[in-house]
């Protein structure tokens, strides 16, 4: 095995029905930008029925169809947020922790203390969660995972990330491994990913490679770490 492999995402993803939710964060080879996606993938009628949607350079979930919504409670949310140079990207509502917390005085780590698991028993889904922090013309960044520590969700297992950016290299945390009943929650460190110059090509690769039928919404965003111009791409299965 090589531990300092770069895996091409569409490799591990390919082939795999369920993924669940997914963050990716990294710089790109040429080393002048700044990379994060996020996508969501969907078993049930009320998770497929959502979109991505940006507003002020915030990215939410939304129902595609208001009326076929059956619980919203871990469904809808802010997925992407802003506060001064920090850029913060959830798969829940812990986005908002985080930003709270920033404004508060409170780090990436100490706001996300005060969250667990979702409470989808028997799943229990995992909180993922990342920020990336630019200053001086570059960035590092920092990801979460949140699990049960049992079957039971008695108790919650907090792991924490931070990494320097290099150029050519992301990192890509998800909430499950593969599809199952209940289904096996994302093992290990975030699995190390190569990071195209070329926005497009990145997001057709991710999103080619995430399975058809369960794929909903994936949204990527470049930003120039020499101006901080952003070049984002939005992709909703649901249109």
């Amino acid at each position: 095995m090589e531990i300092y492999k770069i895996n091409d995402i569409a490799e591990l993803i390919k082939g795999n029905s369920y993924v669940g939710r997914g963050i990716v964060i990294g710089k790109s080879k040429d080393g002048k930008k700044a990379c994060t996606a996020y996508f969501i993938m969907g078993r049930s009628a009320n998770s497929r029925n959502r979109i991505f949607t940006e507003k002020n350079g915030e990215v939410f979930t939304e129902p595609f169809d208001v009326s076929k919504v059956e619980d919203p409670s871990l469904i809808i949310y802010a997925a992407i947020r802003s506060y001064e140079n920090n850029l913060i990207v959830t798969n829940g509502d812990q986005t908002d922790t985080i930003y709270d917390g920033l404004k508060d005085g409170k780090c990436f780590n100490k706001a996300l203390k005060t969250r667990e698991f979702e409470p989808d028993k028997p799943n229990f889904t995992p909180r993922i969660s990342g920020m990336l922090t630019f200053e001086n013309g570059d960035f590092t960044y920092k990801m979460s995972i949140l699990k049960s520590i049992d079957e039971d969700g008695s108790d919650c297992a907090r792991y924490m990330f931070a990494y320097p950016s290099k150029a050519g290299l992301g990192h890509f945390i998800h909430t499950y491994i593969c599809d199952g009943n209940p289904i096996p929650t994302f093992q290990g460190e975030p699995e190390r990913v190569a990071i195209d110059d070329d926005i497009d090509v990145f997001t057709n690769k991710l999103w080619n490679a995430l399975d058809s039928d369960n794929k909903i919404s994936l949204y990527v965003r470049y930003v120039d770490l020499e101006t901080l111009k952003e070049e984002n791409r939005m992709i909703n299965k649901n249109k």
